[in-house]
């Protein structure tokens, strides 16, 4: 089972990785400390000191605060909500749900009708980051992605206690 040490951890993140060590990694069986060694990666990347728990998605964490709320966390320290809620209500939205507005993405006559769909940008309120695209029809609430279940995460696959707050 091969080891990765976190230069190749933040080669991954980074995006910088060879591909064929990237299929070899995925390809490959897990090694015990690579997760740890991923949310140190992760928690060297952001300027804040709340614990990182768990990669919630590009620039999202689920971070544990010092009173020991789970929340989760912008790239650049905004804080949305609990981890439990949908942080997407807490985002700036804005809606591409007409055609001169989809046109601004896709070429003429290649996009979506905007009575049957629209597109739904997710930002992050101090930064502009975004952050998620849904493409949904215009009635559709807005979709909670998921709720993991962080204890059972640690407990039962990672098989590490959760990391001590800082």
């Amino acid at each position: 089972m091969a080891k990765y040490d976190k230069q190749v951890i933040n080669e991954l993140v980074e995006g910088t990785l060879e591909w064929y060590q990237v299929k070899d990694m995925m390809s490959g069986h897990k090694d015990a400390e690579r997760f740890e060694i991923y949310l140190e990666v992760m928690q060297n990347k952001v300027s804040w000191d709340d614990t990182i728990l768990l990669p919630f998605g590009l620039h999202l964490y689920i971070v544990q605060k010092e009173n020991g709320k789970r929340l989760i966390k912008c790239d650049c320290g905004h804080e949305f909500c609990d981890y439990k809620e949908n942080w997407k209500v807490h985002a700036n939205i804005f809606v591409r749900d007409s055609e001169e507005k989809m046109n601004e993405v896709y070429p003429k006559l290649m996009s979506p009708d905007p009575e049957w769909q629209v597109l739904r940008e997710f930002y992050c309120p101090s930064c502009a980051t975004l952050l998620e695209v849904e493409a949904v029809t215009p009635w559709y609430p807005v979709i909670h992605d998921f709720e993991p279940d962080i204890d059972a995460f640690y407990e039962d696959w990672v098989k590490m206690p959760l990391p001590k707050v800082k």
